[in-house]
């Protein structure tokens, strides 16, 4: 892996068992409240949390193309504040990254999964993380970010277009096009076959279940231990209060 060169701006909280959160395709600090108050429930129940802008969004600026390298370094690096090993918690395609980070051998103690978006091998994502590469090359933000979301609902796109640091920061969506494609790249029983920490994959109670369900049976079957379950949550989002439970019961069972 490279070496991190780049700033990431981070929230960390509380002390114990750490977990990360890596957020999925746009985010950031700024706009991300259940993630934040997530975390600040963790912490008062006795854990170490860490908050991040991902490579090139909200206070973490990059300049140049941003690679599923870079992201890895900057997990790496936020593993290293946390003492060196800790849960990392994805959304959506946080998910995939997360497990890309734990295939690469980074020392993750654990893998907690929301609603992460992956198919079986070679269902389009290479070709869209080589059309967005193509698009961001050429500097045409707006349509790497109507390319990359474009299986939202019109009206939301239109309403994710119209907040300009969006369009700004689409380049930071090149690493979620590449785990993605990483992940369909083969058999996720050999993408995944050396990891032995123990993963919950977790499905919103009302969510898009012909995507994210049989994701998560994907993900059982390719790691031996990993499990499944519903949590409250709906529209690809947990419910803070819960998923800060279920967090540290998982996390402190990771840590022994």
């Amino acid at each position: 892996m490279t070496e991190l060169n780049d700033r990431v701006a981070f929230d960390h909280r509380g002390d114990g068992p750490p977990v990360v959160f890596v957020a999925g395709a746009g985010p950031w600090r700024e706009i991300d409240a259940g993630t934040t108050q997530t975390a600040e429930l963790l912490a008062g129940m006795g854990h170490s949390t860490v908050v991040y802008d991902r490579v090139g969004r909200g206070e973490s600026a990059a300049t140049g193309p941003i690679t599923a390298e870079r992201e890895l370094a900057a997990i790496a690096a936020l593993l290293d504040e946390v003492g060196g090993s800790g849960v990392l918690c994805g959304h959506s395609s946080g998910c995939s990254l997360s497990l890309l980070a734990a295939a690469r051998g980074l020392p993750v103690a654990g893998l907690a999964l929301w609603e992460a978006p992956l198919s079986p091998p070679h269902s389009g994502a290479n070709e869209l993380a080589d059309e967005l590469r193509g698009l961001l090359a050429a500097g045409d933000l707006d349509r790497a970010l109507s390319l990359y979301m474009r299986d939202m609902p019109p009206e939301l796109l239109e309403f994710v277009k119209a907040i300009p640091a969006m369009v700004d920061q689409a380049a930071s969506l090149q690493p979620d096009a590449d785990s993605l494609a990483w992940a369909e790249s083969g058999p996720l029983s050999e993408l995944l076959a050396d990891i032995r920490i123990p993963v919950l994959a977790m499905v919103g109670t009302s969510s898009y279940d012909e995507v994210m369900v049989p994701a998560a049976e994907l993900i059982v079957a390719a790691i031996p231990g990993a499990e499944w379950k519903r949590m409250p949550g709906a529209e690809h989002e947990w419910e803070p209060v819960p998923m800060a439970a279920q967090l540290a019961e998982f996390a402190s069972r990771a840590a022994h």
